[in-house]
């Protein structure tokens, strides 16, 4: 091959990675910069009851995915571990790779839920909430379990938040059934 044809093949190759560069930015600008995942249900408890259950940071093994026995984490807790101010960090081990977080009991209310913040290394912060209210049907207790985070505008972050839904929403679903069973006392 002469080298005038190499180089043709070269600037085409580098033409055609900056294209689609340009190409998947342009896209990611189409994409909205926060993310929200949400998931909801109603629970035959009290808020009281339900309320002790997301106030605890203890009580979260029992029910949160991402505290369940066997995840394979370190969990250190505050003390109290419970209420405005109260937090855990967490390690572990995710492909070969240790990461850690701190999750932040932000503001706490018995008759409208519990606010906290999920931080991990080298990642965005996600702000959460679990809001409560009275069912509209029953005695018991509608629950909504919001992640909500700012991507800002990297294009790799974007399109993170547009699978967030479908990544995370089953993890919020099986955490609202455990919870909803705990409460119930089933």
């Amino acid at each position: 091959m002469p080298v005038s044809n190499f180089m043709r093949v070269i600037k085409l190759f580098l033409l055609s990675v900056f294209f689609l560069g340009l190409l998947v930015f342009l896209l990611s600008l189409l994409l909205p910069s926060r993310a929200i995942v949400e998931r909801s249900g109603v629970i035959d408890a009290p808020i009281s009851t339900v309320y002790a259950q997301i106030n605890d940071l203890k009580t979260w093994q029992h029910w949160n995915p991402w505290t369940a026995p066997g995840t394979a984490q370190e969990i250190k807790y505050s003390e109290p571990a419970f209420g405005t101010g109260a937090y855990y960090t967490w390690a572990g081990v995710q492909t070969d790779k240790r990461i850690t977080g701190k999750v932040t009991i932000t503001n706490s209310d018995s008759l409208k839920g519990v606010y906290y913040n999920m931080d991990f290394e080298g990642m965005k912060s996600v702000k959460a909430t679990f809001n409560l209210r009275p069912a509209t049907t029953g005695t018991g207790t509608a629950i909504l379990w919001r992640l909500e985070t700012n991507l800002g505008y990297l294009p790799w972050w974007k399109f993170r938040g547009f699978l967030a839904d479908r990544l995370t929403g089953p993890q919020l679903e099986d955490g609202l059934t455990k919870l909803k069973s705990i409460c119930e006392g089933k």
